[in-house]
């Protein structure tokens, strides 16, 4: 065994094992103890050394080819010992269970070099995912202009970071602009929907001055992108010197946090989502220093608890009205996740941004030859 020990040593170049290393290697060699242990209970006869075949197939479940064949080495040189000791003159099924084990432990590492493959390309597509995922959802804030900004994206599924939710926030010519948007359906089409949607959005909010001719560019882009069934919700908000213009398209509406209050902001009137010709009417509100609003997408809305739903506006300012608003996007996923059980039905995506008051014109510094001064 100190054997086996210093070889899996000298494969790895002297650097630590892998767990997959480690993992490998020990199962198998505690399933190889178990079998010698049977063996000798048995008596002199090898009536076991088959079983040992299954040794090099159990680390190649965890563990790289290299493991695999010091695995399988083991298990030969011990079986080899168990069917010198144990033949019979007549009898040698015993040294042919010795070469089951060689061919075992080649056919192992067969499957180990092509399982460690498949692992590699399935790291590589998940380093891509991400990369992908960051474009398609930069990370916002911690300010955007003059607002503290944060964004979050809670999945629903394990397997994947990003879905058809979608997000956005931008220092335009015409204030801080935010979108938040949920795409129908799931899956590839969702996330393609949601990336058009977004790309859109970063060139038409620098070039509209009106919230409501940004609806229709990115309507249009929706149309022309996805089938007759398809739409995305949507809201668009505008800060611009302390006004918060809102239009919103058949989204669930901003909640707005004031001293301790919370006030939904709902639309003057209903509009149909992107995709369906939505006609906005707009939303306009004066904000107060300390303000903070959270805008969100309807797995929040609609996340539930044995038929209960989560209880966001009654505990927003609880959430949502301490330290950075970071701070509070945090509290509102540890407390949503205890709702819930750690079991979603649908991906979120939130927005918090906070409202510190007018921003202060700062004062260009003065060439010390006006002041008089000499060098």
């Amino acid at each position: 065994m100190l054997v086996a020990v210093r070889i899996p040593l000298a494969l790895s170049g002297g650097r630590p094992l892998s767990p997959g290393f480690r993992a490998g290697l020990g199962a198998a060699f505690v399933l190889l103890l178990l079998i010698s242990a049977v063996e000798l209970a048995d008596g002199r006869e090898a009536r076991f050394v088959g079983l040992m075949a299954t040794v090099p197939f159990l680390a190649a479940v965890f563990a790289p080819w290299q493991a695999v064949l010091v695995a399988g080495g083991v298990a030969t040189a011990v079986g080899t010992v168990f069917a010198f000791f144990g033949m019979s003159q007549d009898d040698l099924s015993a040294f042919i269970n010795v070469i089951g084990i060689g061919l075992a432990t080649g056919i192992a590492a067969l499957v180990a070099v092509v399982r460690q493959r498949q692992a590699e390309r399935i790291a590589e597509l998940a380093k891509l995912a991400t990369i992908a995922q960051q474009a398609v959802l930069r990370p916002l804030g911690p300010k955007v202009g003059t607002l503290a900004v944060a964004g979050r994206y809670i999945s629903a599924t394990a397997a994947a970071d990003i879905g058809g939710d979608l997000y956005e926030a931008l220092d335009t010519p015409y204030g801080v602009r935010m979108i938040i948007g949920d795409v129908r359906g799931k899956g590839l089409d969702a996330v393609r929907t949601a990336s058009i949607v977004l790309g859109s959005y970063r060139h038409v909010a620098f070039e509209r001055a009106d919230l409501r001719a940004i609806v229709a560019d990115l309507d249009r882009a929706v149309a022309r992108s996805v089938g007759d069934e398809d739409f995305v919700t949507a809201c668009l908000v505008e800060e611009r010197g302390g006004t918060l213009t809102i239009v919103n398209c058949g989204h669930p509406a901003p909640i707005l946090i004031r001293r301790g209050e919370v006030i939904t902001l709902d639309p003057p009137s209903p509009a149909p989502p992107l995709g369906f010709m939505p006609v906005v009417r707009s939303r306009v509100e004066r904000l107060e220093p300390g303000d903070r609003l959270l805008l969100l997408t309807d797995g929040l809305a609609e996340a539930r608890r044995d038929g209960e739903f989560f209880p966001i506006t009654e505990r927003a300012w609880k959430l949502l009205g301490h330290g950075t608003v970071g701070d509070g996007l945090a509290s509102v996923e540890s407390a949503l996740m205890e709702w819930v059980h750690n079991r979603l039905d649908d991906d979120i995506a939130l927005i918090l941004m906070e409202y510190a008051g007018p921003s202060q014109p700062t004062l260009a510094p003065v060439p010390s030859w006006e002041l008089g001064a000499t060098n």
